[in-house]
Formats: structure tokens, sequence, C-alpha cells
């Protein structure tokens, strides 16, 4: 399945994999755990990845407030209800719930599943008693789940106390499955926009996974457009605050259930919202492999610098008196050392593991049994940075290209598909696709009126006549230019009165703001062109 093109004093050839899934277990295996394990990663920031982590489903995270609707959303999805699921206005959801496929409808309780060797939840086992009763699996077969895993979450509170009471760190496991999910979804309600502190430090825990954060202000049917306008501008200012990148966090605006709205003003907006988010969630699967290898890097990184740590803390420790004096010594100065290393090993400030929760977990660690530096595990992850991965890559690409279009079918992803239902179906472009008479013939004698004054000779006006009428749209060249090319549908060069009252309507249509089709659609052929 691989090999190394092993020759002493030359240059290691990267290894050669069947599948990106095959190499990206064997580059961990043989590469990258070795210095893990041997640096105690494990300890300090996250539990040993298994064959599972890389060969299961996409899975799509849910976080939010109770009452956000994160319950009923997947129930949106996959117009269906599934075992566990309890909806209500007050906390109901207090599990962590994973819905995964099955071929029957079961509940697998968290004790059970965290042995469970096919799932990829077995290090959950971590976090003790008190978090495995309140984890279950729910099983059922739905065709949604086909394509993704869905990771339901208890409702966050406010207040130390609730905090204290769930008898287990629910950042620490929020923080566990971003690690491993494929996208993460804040539901915000547009009624109780508050943003707790508990989910202040929840979404911090979340906050070296942004590139898979997306916020959904859901309910947002119950309150007017000037109070919506309000509401998102407050939402940016809160997320912005706690987030505290430049980079703008996607939200997605909408009422994310199958009940009629109840203030229908922003219908349009809702339906395209809906379209954009349900096209990011089934584009998933087709980037599943690709996250996957980035998440590799990531932790490979990161591992990398540990390392570094790790031996610089056992290279102060003295050899038999004032032990635990030093160690305080250099927890206290953490800082200076990651400095030291940044510098020495021109490592980025962004790769350096969060210093007071490392300095944290370095307090309760006998630093004397700490590793020094071992070049060989170092230069076999360099190796594998520098070069495996970019061969992982190539395969990356060769599969996605050797594969059918991979997306999330069934349940509301299938809704507005087909039909006249479809978003923006008889809008645009699309308007008079059911229409016996041509659409543009409505207005044809307005456009007629401006065809005859440009003297046209024997029935048509030259591109030149054409451009100083079509400029006075203001609109861009290169969109005219679309424009011209779409209503010039004989190709000659020139346009006659029915081509030139087509360019007006496409002109017309791009004005109102919607975008121009890439090729010219059937029902907007003129009359005297169809059948050529």
């Amino acid at each position: 399945m691989f090999r190394w093109a092993n020759n002493d004093g030359k240059k290691k050839d990267p290894e050669l994999f069947q599948t990106v899934s095959d190499g990206l277990k064997r580059l961990y295996r043989t590469k990258l755990f070795p210095l893990e394990d041997t640096y105690r990663f494990h300890d300090f920031h996250s539990p040993a990845l298994e064959d599972a982590d890389f060969d299961n489903k996409p899975m799509v995270l849910l976080v939010g407030q109770y009452s956000t609707g994160k319950t009923t959303f997947i129930r949106h999805l996959m117009e269906q209800d599934f075992p566990g699921m309890r909806i209500g206005p007050e906390p109901t959801t207090d599990s962590f719930i994973a819905v995964m496929h099955g071929d029957q409808e079961s509940l697998i309780p968290g004790n059970a599943l965290v042995v469970d060797p096919k799932k990829p939840f077995r290090k959950l086992n971590a976090f003790g008693n008190a978090f495995l009763n309140r984890f279950i699996c729910a099983q059922m077969p739905n065709p949604v789940l086909d394509s993704i895993s869905i990771i339901d979450t208890p409702g966050i509170l406010s207040g130390e106390k609730q905090r204290i009471s769930r008898g287990y760190d629910f950042a620490a496991v929020l923080e566990w499955f971003a690690e491993r999910v494929d996208r993460i979804i804040l539901l915000f309600d547009a009624h109780k926009l508050d943003i707790s502190d508990e989910f202040s430090e929840v979404i911090r825990a979340l906050k070296n996974h942004e590139d898979k954060m997306r916020v959904v202000l859901n309910k947002a049917d119950q309150i007017g457009t000037q109070q919506l306008m309000r509401v998102y501008g407050a939402l940016m200012w809160s997320l912005g605050k706690i987030v505290n990148t430049p980079e703008v966090i996607r939200v997605y605006i909408g009422s994310f259930w199958a009940q009629p709205l109840l203030v229908a003003d922003n219908r349009k907006l809702f339906e395209a919202e809906e379209q954009d988010l349900f096209r990011d969630i089934q584009g998933l699967p087709r980037n599943a492999a690709l996250r996957k290898l980035n998440d590799l890097i990531k932790r490979a990184r990161l591992a990398k610098v540990h390392a570094y740590i790790i031996s610089a803390l056992k290279k102060e420790m003295p050899n038999v008196f004032g032990k635990e004096n030093k160690k305080k010594e250099l927890i206290a100065n953490l800082g200076d050392i990651y400095a030291r290393i940044e510098k020495e090993q021109q490592i980025s400030p962004g790769d350096f593991p969060k210093l007071n929760k490392m300095q944290e977990v370095l307090a309760g660690q006998d630093f004397t049994k700490f590793q020094g530096v071992k070049p060989k595990l170092l230069e076999a992850v360099e190796d594998m940075l520098a070069n495996d991965i970019a061969k992982l890559m190539t395969l990356v690409r060769q599969e996605e290209a050797a594969m059918p279009s991979q997306a999330v079918q069934g349940g509301a992803f299938d809704g507005t598909m087909n039909g006249p239902f479809g978003h923006g179906y008889g809008e645009g472009a699309g308007e008079g696709i059911d229409e016996l008479e041509w659409i543009v013939a409505k207005d044809k004698p307005t456009y007629d009126e401006i065809f005859y004054t440009l003297s046209p000779v024997n029935g048509k006006v030259s591109g030149a006549m054409a451009k100083k009428e079509m400029v006075k749209s203001k609109l861009p060249n290169n969109v005219l230019g679309k424009i011209w090319k779409l209503a010039d549908v004989d190709n000659d060069g020139f346009l006659d009165d029915e081509e030139f009252a087509l360019a007006n309507h496409l002109i017309k249509v791009k004005l109102e703001g919607h975008e121009l089709p890439a090729d010219l659609p059937d029902h907007l052929v003129p009359p005297s062109k169809r059948g050529q």
C-alpha cells in the first residue's frame, strides 16, 4: 500500500497511498503519534486519534443557549423526529445527542457508545460518568444521515450555579467535538440575544476553529424588518467582542422550522439565507477529506511546538536538588520560554498553545519525567509536513475528480430543489419561464421606440450604436459585454429589434439585483430565433 524509497544518504520520497483516509491514518500512526506519545501531548491538549476519527462521516455540531431551536433545526433538516428528541420553550435537551444513521431506530447510551471501535467517540471516556450519563447516540434510517451526522448539545444557561451542577467540563467537551467536526453552528434566538457567561466561555473555547464556525440567527420571522436590522447589528457587535478576530463570521438569518412565517415581510431574504446555509452543509461530504487533512496539519504544528516546550522545560530542570522550586519558576516564566522558542525555531506565535491553560496543566505534571530533544521524531513530523502532506493534497484532488458529485440529500435539502418553489424560480432571468408568451414582449413596444431612434440599417443596429444606448444603464463594461453576448443570439455582431429588446430586458434584470444566466434560457430566446 505504501513504501519508502529509502537510499542511504539520499532524500526520502514521500510515502505512496491508495486513498486519502489510508494516508492520514498511516501518517498519524507512523510519524505524528510517536512524537505526541513521547512528549505526553495527550495529557495537555487532545486525546490520541483513532481509525474511526479518519473514517467517520462529516459531523455538524449545534451549539446555543436553551430554546434557540437547536433540536427543531435538526428535525427541520431531516423532516423526521429522532429518538430521544424533546422540544419545548424551557430547557429540554440536557444531553449530548449524536444523531447518526442506523438500519433501525435505537438509542445507545454513552457508556456503551465509547467502547464501540466503529464510532469516533472512544476518547470521550476520559470525561467520566457524569458526562457519559448525559451522552447518547440516536440512530435511525434517514437519507440526510447517509451523508452527515449531527451533534445536538444541551442548552447553555446563565450563572455559576448551573455551570457547576453539570458535573463535567462542558466547554472542554465542546472543544473535543470542535476538533473533530466539520461544521460548528452557533444558534441565536432573535428574541433573546443576550450572550450568557457560559456561552461566552464556550465560544472562546472554540476559538481555534473559527474556520468551521457559522452563526444562525433563528426565529427571525417573529420580528419586523427594522427590528431585525437592529438585532443583527447587536449580534455582530456582541460576537466581535467575544471572537475578537478581524474576519466576520458568516451569519445566516431565517426561521428554521416548517411552520408558517409570523412576519412574512422578509420571506425572500429567509429563502436566500436558507439556500446558502444548505449549500454550505451539502458541501461537507465533498470537502471532508480536505478538512481532516487540514486538522491533521494543525495538530502536527501544535505537537511540534509542544515538543519544543517540554524539552526546554526538561533542559532547565536540576538533576538533584531544588526541583519543586525550579518547576514553579519555570511555570511562572513560561511566557519567556515561549518567546525564546519562537525566536530560535522561527515558529509563528499563533502556533503556541494558550499560556494560561498550559501553565495550569503543567502545575500537575512531574517535570523529571519529561523528555529532552529527540531530533529524529521532530524530523519525521517535519518530513510529513514538507513532503507527505503535499502528496496527499494531490490525492485529495484526484479522489474528488474521480468521485461523483457528493452532496447531502433528502429531508429539507430536497424540499426546494425542484419545481416552482426553488429559490429564485420565476424571478430575474427566470421570470416568464412558465408563460406561453415571450416575457420580453410586454415591454417590447417601449424598447422598439428606442431601437428606431438608433437608425437601424436593414432592420438591425450595429454594436457601436447599441453601445451608446446600453451604457446609459451605467453598468460596467464587463456586464454589458455579457449582456451583448447573450442578446446577440445569431452571433452576427448586430441586434435586430427582438435582440435589442432582449438586451434591454437583461439590463433590467441586472439593475433589479439579479444575476445574469451563464447561457440564455430557452424561454428568453426571441420567437423568431427559436428552432434555428
